[in-house]
């Protein structure tokens, strides 16, 4: 059986209590063995060994492999280095000038990449009040019911998408408590959020700061990497993030009522998207006050429909006082579907599709 957590190979002092503490802060879970001749049988099966200089033994050899560090305590000497070469370590970290290096091995660590990285949704409004962040609410509960899943709000000006799921009291991280630099340690950030049964949400606070176009980033690349089905909500004054998230996405779906006016407002932003990403997708939200077919849409925007979205009026009332409901029929759960169903059609892009941070 593969262990899941790196090993880390130091006896009982002050080098270990360091190594313990940076991996605490990573978010990440540790096997421990106090020598060379115990750690022999996960030697190979950890993903990352961390090994303190003073555990190295000259007689015992152990199998050569690559995510080997040496962990010293101070500069590192002459002996620091024979003793990396020994255990084919290629890299020495001395305490406590290389913790951030150390704390970025464990964070890679505990964020292993999935078998199958996980899809990426963004979902947008034609025009103010089209529905789109209760599409991508109701598409972020619906794709958790099957597979993990992480919703996040990248609209500052938005009202925080914690309050129409009724989270808006529920203890947890929103994006002002966020501060992220680099690589994510994607467990410990999903533990700090708030929750909708098994759904993590990262919403935008009533006050403070935002996503930055590097958070975004972060947190995009992190959910992908862990196989969780990514859902974006995306604000129609499409930042450098917002962009950046629409590039990455393998589905970028507009929300647009069924009106000519909304048609010629989403136009707009449907020619700032385009350069951006070519796998976008219509829902038609709303009523024609014209009689005009949710079909028509298509035609004045070009992007193929996936569902409609009528009005419910279980749903609004329900958004209206903060008890988000989505029944398991009707049109709202129509719409997400569909839209997970094409989302999930085509194969997750990888990691490295995302646009890397400025």
């Amino acid at each position: 059986m593969t262990t899941a957590h790196p090993l880390v190979v130091a006896a009982d002092g002050v080098v270990l209590e360091e190594i313990l503490r940076v991996a605490a802060v990573a978010g990440c879970e540790l096997d421990r063995a106090p020598d060379l001749p115990a750690a022999r049988s996960r030697w190979t099966r950890a993903p990352l060994v961390v090994l303190e200089e003073d555990a190295v033994d000259d007689e015992v050899l152990l199998p050569r492999r690559d995510g080997v560090l040496v962990v010293a305590k101070g500069a590192a000497g002459v002996d620091t280095w024979r003793h990396a070469a020994l255990v084919g370590a290629r890299r020495v970290l001395c305490l406590p000038d290389d913790e951030s290096e150390l704390t970025l091995a464990f964070a890679d660590a505990a964020d292993a990449p999935a078998e199958r990285p996980g899809p990426v949704l963004a979902v947008i409004g034609g025009r103010g009040g089209a529905g789109a962040s209760v599409l991508a609410a109701a598409t972020a509960v619906e794709a958790a019911r099957t597979t993990p899943a992480l919703l996040v709000d990248c609209d500052p000006l938005g009202g925080g998408l914690d309050l129409p799921l009724g989270l808006e009291n529920t203890p947890g991280h929103r994006w002002p408590d966020v501060h992220l630099s680099g690589r994510v340690a994607l467990p410990s950030l999903v533990d700090a959020l708030p929750r909708r049964g098994t759904l993590p949400v990262l919403s935008c606070g009533r006050t403070g700061p935002g996503p930055t176009r590097r958070a975004l980033f972060a947190i995009v690349t992190a959910g992908r990497r862990s196989g969780r089905a990514v859902i974006c909500d995306l604000p129609r004054h499409l930042d450098e993030g917002a962009l950046a998230v629409a590039s990455a996405a393998d589905l970028v779906v507009l929300v647009v009522p069924v009106e000519f006016r909304a048609c010629m407002a989403a136009k707009q932003v449907l020619e700032r998207l385009a350069p951006h990403t070519d796998h976008l997708a219509l829902v038609a939200s709303g009523h024609s006050h014209s009689g005009a077919p949710p079909s028509r849409t298509t035609a004045l925007l070009g992007p193929p429909l996936l569902a409609t979205l009528p009005p419910e009026r279980r749903v609004a009332a329900t958004l209206e006082t903060g008890e988000f409901d989505l029944p398991p029929k009707g049109p709202l759960v129509t719409a997400a579907r569909a839209v997970l169903a094409e989302l999930l059609a085509g194969p997750a892009s990888r990691v490295e599709d995302f646009p890397m941070a400025a």
